[in-house]
């Protein structure tokens, strides 16, 4: 019985690892969308308003079934469950704009500061302990972000520092995530994330609306909210059936997505900073990773 224990739980985890692996496949496809409709001339604010309307339409379909319950809707945490959800639309709208002066493969290596920031900020926030090895990781992340961007040479550009306050807002979204699991529905606080970035961006797409000329752009305009909801999905999902720890080396996929969507769409070939500070910022991630893994094996 123990064997077969073991097998089902491997194979739950197999599982989660898919999920979460095809999870950032459809964030990569947002992202490379995205990257397609600004170049085309398309206002960052109208595609962010795109994806959220579409992601609040299939939230409301999914929470709707079955009957429209609005005590479903309640939440004693509505303050954090709105500002979760602000922080993400935040962030989407900072990742668009960086899109139409970056290349793929440096906002997404810049993002994934993210979890780097997180451990920082798990210290004040969530009042965890952080020794000397994960404090290491962390300077060594944000030394990584620094190659990046470089700040001091002529490669720099302004668009980059979105991307990092792009990454500190996913960091406070992951943080605010952390402490409403368990306490909020998944299906939720995706409503609650449509319904915040539809309200809050519809001025803005108005204002700056550009109707698509082409069917091409109506389709992946139209994708967008199905792109971001279907990723979101499968990552709530995959947490369900692996630990975090198992799944955070995955999440490094996603820049190997952008990379080849890079090439293979935009021509755009990484140069060898870009590629050192991306490896810095991996590593010092799996550091943190494997650090908290050892944690939590030992507790």
């Amino acid at each position: 019985m123990t064997g077969l224990t073991a097998q089902v739980r491997q194979d739950r985890a197999r599982l989660g690892i898919v999920m979460m692996l095809g999870a950032y496949l459809f964030f990569a496809v947002l992202d490379t969308s995205v990257k397609w409709l600004v170049v085309a001339g398309f206002p960052a604010f109208q595609l962010a308003f795109m994806r959220y309307l579409g992601h609040f339409a299939i939230s409301l379909a999914q929470i709707g079934r079955g009957g429209l319950n609005w005590r479903r809707f309640g939440s004693g945490h509505m303050g954090l469950v709105l500002l979760r959800a602000g922080l993400l639309v935040g962030s989407t709208v900072l990742n668009f704009i960086a899109l139409n002066y970056l290349t793929l493969t440096v906002t997404s290596a810049i993002m994934f500061s993210a979890p780097i920031i997180v451990c920082a900020l798990s210290v004040p926030l969530l009042g965890e302990k952080v020794g000397p090895t994960r404090w290491f990781a962390i300077v060594l992340g944000f030394c990584g972000v620094l190659v990046i961007i470089r700040p001091l040479g002529e490669e720099f550009h302004w668009a980059a520092l979105l991307s990092v306050v792009n990454a500190f807002c996913m960091a406070f979204y992951s943080v605010m995530t952390r402490r409403l699991s368990g306490l909020i529905a998944a299906e939720t606080m995706q409503f609650y994330a449509g319904a915040v970035g539809t309200i809050a961006l519809l001025p803005l797409a108005v204002a700056t609306w550009q109707t698509p000329a082409t069917p091409m752009d109506w389709v992946l305009m139209l994708a967008l909210g199905g792109f971001g909801w279907a990723g979101h999905e499968l990552l709530t999902r995959a947490h369900g059936f692996a630990p975090a720890n198992t799944l955070m080396p995955y999440t490094y996929s996603f820049m190997i997505y952008l990379t080849i969507s890079s090439f293979v769409v935009f021509g755009n070939i990484p140069d060898a900073w870009t590629l050192a500070g991306a490896a810095v910022v991996v590593c010092s991630g799996l550091i943190i990773w494997r650090r908290e893994r050892q944690l939590g094996l030992r507790g």
